[in-house]
């Protein structure tokens, strides 16, 4: 496990973006599951070109942040989900 000290390795930083990945599929409705799934790409996308190893790890504490509250939501998120399907997941049946 990588502290806050050190940069994560490539495989830590890959390992949480598959978690990322498998956690918001868990998300019942599609509007949401794609938001979240945008927002995750996105994220990493945007930290590509950090350099810096306590730049790198801030990123890498909060992304570890992120997968927590997501895990949380997807969990509090099926209790309440709407029964109904999205429009786009009847279309792609």
């Amino acid at each position: 496990m990588a502290s806050a000290a050190s940069s994560p390795s490539r495989g830590e930083v890959l390992a949480l973006f598959r978690s990322l990945l498998r956690t918001v599929s868990k998300f019942s409705d599609y509007n949401v599951r794609e938001y979240a799934k945008r927002r995750t790409v996105d994220g990493f996308r945007e930290n590509r070109e950090l350099s810096a190893p306590s730049a790198i790890a801030s990123a890498f504490a909060n992304g570890k942040s992120q997968l927590e509250v997501a895990e949380r939501q997807a969990v509090v998120y099926s209790l309440y989900a709407p029964k109904v399907k999205n429009v786009m997941e009847i279309k792609s049946a």
